[in-house]
């Protein structure tokens, strides 16, 4: 098992903001992370991060424990986190905010070979890769935060709430580079609301509530579920 959170606690003050979370992600992986607003799902992506504190539990990589760990240190042990609302350097171009994420790695053979690659998944990135960040569309601000996330190539990817504020022609482009980045090895830990789509490219996903998940299993039978369908996915299936 590459990934594994382990009985994790998260507290906002006096909020327990995650209560016992334990959850886990296989090499090769899309694994997705649904439930409504203030679930606790962008803060179960922080914690792994190691941007929050956490009060107790384990994240294992690879078996190794990350709490303890600052983390840019985690950044370098290969999780790559994608955060919700983009959050690209507005006043540098498109290439400097991509090398940005590249900054663990310090061939430039690989950075070099990293950013084919992003431009092979963002042909547009290649395009406007001398324009300022944020003079990108929304669209093309969340493809270059992925790319950006992609260019440390990371043993995971963390993506938080990648659809949201997104027209759905944009959301379908956005899905359809994350099926092409899973058809080609990438591990991906997926949060989002919207959760007909997260369900329709992971293999497995958790369901969390309130900071507990309530619920886990294969995708498609979490797309099936009666339960499921009522409280994230516009009610029974086909309807």
């Amino acid at each position: 098992m590459l990934l594994q959170v382990v009985d994790l606690h998260v507290y906002y003050d006096s909020i327990h903001a995650l209560q016992g979370v334990s959850m886990d992600v296989d090499r090769g992986e899309v694994v997705t992370l649904i439930g409504a607003n203030g679930a606790g799902k962008s803060t179960t992506l922080r914690a792994i991060s190691r941007l929050i504190p956490t009060r107790s539990g384990r994240i294992l990589l690879d078996g190794q424990d990350l709490l303890g760990m600052p983390a840019h240190a985690v950044a370098e042990h290969g999780i790559s986190h994608v955060p919700e609302g983009r959050r690209v350097f507005p006043q540098m171009t498109v290439r400097e905010n991509l090398l940005l994420g590249a900054y663990t790695r310090f061939q430039k053979a690989r950075v070099d070979r990293a950013l084919e690659t992003v431009y092979g998944h963002f042909p547009v990135l290649r395009e406007r890769r001398g324009q300022l960040a944020g003079t990108l569309s929304g669209g093309e601000q969340q493809m270059l935060a992925m790319g950006r996330g992609l260019m440390s190539e990371p043993r995971i990817l963390l993506l938080d709430e990648p659809s949201m504020g997104l027209a759905p022609i944009l959301v379908e482009q956005i899905y359809q580079i994350i099926r092409e980045i899973s058809r080609e090895g990438a591990t991906i830990l997926l949060v989002e609301q919207n959760a007909h789509m997260a369900l329709s490219v992971a293999q497995r996903g958790y369901v969390l509530e309130t900071g507990r998940i309530v619920l886990a299993g294969r995708a498609k039978d979490l797309a099936a579920n009666q339960a499921v369908q009522e409280a994230y996915l516009g009610g029974a299936a086909g309807s």
